[in-house]
């Protein structure tokens, strides 16, 4: 694993110790003491202050990239160019340009690569996705999706790689729409057009804080998505809403709870959270590894996602 930050620390590390015929063998950081600390309490035999130690050490054979993304690439091109599978943070890379480059490598390596986007294996986006093949709520025609998250305190973004461009690709949309987005196009199909708009309202940093988009789905289904990272508390909002010809689905990406409404009925369905949100993809990814099944997140998947980000974020259009 090269990157032990927070979000490896329940998200996704201590998983690969608990899915079948995988073993998290080595871990990497810069910061030595950080790097002592996190191996010790998580039981890693092997740590490593230098990327490239880790990629290249006999007992490794697959590595989880987990930095900020615009090193994912060079990590990625070093893992497969060292014959080592690849499993890598999401969003891919911080450009549609350095995921396709991640993409070529693999294939002309004959190399594994699987995309971090790990909701698509949890049991609440699995029931949506179960709910719209049994035609649940009829013909789909629209879906909405709102992300409305409160500005943090000026602290709160000093020194945050996820308002920094060179480093993260864009600002907080790049960091939560890459799930929200890949849901769309895996319970939708492919993105046949879109375009968008961002801006900076509040000021808070140099990268945008509000995104609009639409998208034009297969089965002529029109997706619109609103984002901003600077409301009031009051009204911050979460949803994903599918409306379809007898009612809607809808849920928030980062919650727990499906509600239906049929034909003026309502009903719910209740997910606890998991202990490890990544570990179901991770043990997809294991099992993909091995020759045991199919990539559950290809670089091709990831790819749609971005260009639809990139589309949004800089007003380009397809």
């Amino acid at each position: 694993m090269i990157g032990c930050g927070n979000v490896t620390e329940q998200k996704s590390g201590p998983a690969f110790n608990k899915v079948p015929n995988s073993i998290l063998m080595g871990v990497m950081r810069r910061n030595e003491a950080l790097l002592k600390d996190y191996a010790e309490r998580h039981h890693v035999p092997y740590a490593f202050t230098n990327a490239s130690e880790l990629i290249n050490h006999r007992e490794i054979d697959a590595v989880y990239i987990a930095t900020p993304p615009n090193v994912h690439e060079d990590y990625a091109m070093e893992a497969l160019r060292a014959n080592k599978f690849v499993y890598v943070e999401k969003p891919m890379s911080t450009t549609v340009a350095a995921c396709m480059r991640m993409q070529e490598e693999a294939e002309k390596l004959n190399g594994k690569l699987v995309v971090a986007h790990y909701r698509r294996a949890l049991p609440l986006f699995l029931k949506v996705k179960e709910l719209l093949a049994e035609n649940y709520i009829g013909k789909i025609s629209a879906v909405h999706l709102t992300m409305h998250k409160k500005a943090g305190t000026p602290d709160y973004y000093t020194n945050n790689w996820r308002v920094d461009k060179e480093l993260a690709g864009g600002g907080l949309f790049y960091d939560l729409a890459p799930h929200q987005l890949d849901l769309v196009l895996y319970f939708f199909g492919q993105a046949l057009s879109y375009s968008g708009k961002s801006s900076n309202k509040a000021g808070l940093y140099a990268v945008e804080d509000t995104v609009h988009g639409e998208i034009l789905l297969e089965n002529n289904i029109h997706f619109k998505g609103a984002w901003c990272f600077a409301i009031e508390e009051e009204i911050e909002k979460d949803e994903f809403k599918i409306i379809g010809e007898l009612g809607t689905i809808s849920f928030p990406v980062f919650g727990q709870t499906i509600t239906v409404e049929k034909n003026g009925v309502m009903e719910q369905f209740e997910f606890n959270p998991p202990a490890h949100n990544q570990q179901n993809l991770i043990e997809k990814c294991v099992s993909y590894f091995l020759g045991q099944g199919d990539n559950p997140c290809t670089a091709a998947d990831a790819i749609q996602s971005m260009l639809v980000m990139e589309a949004f974020v800089y007003g380009n259009h397809k």
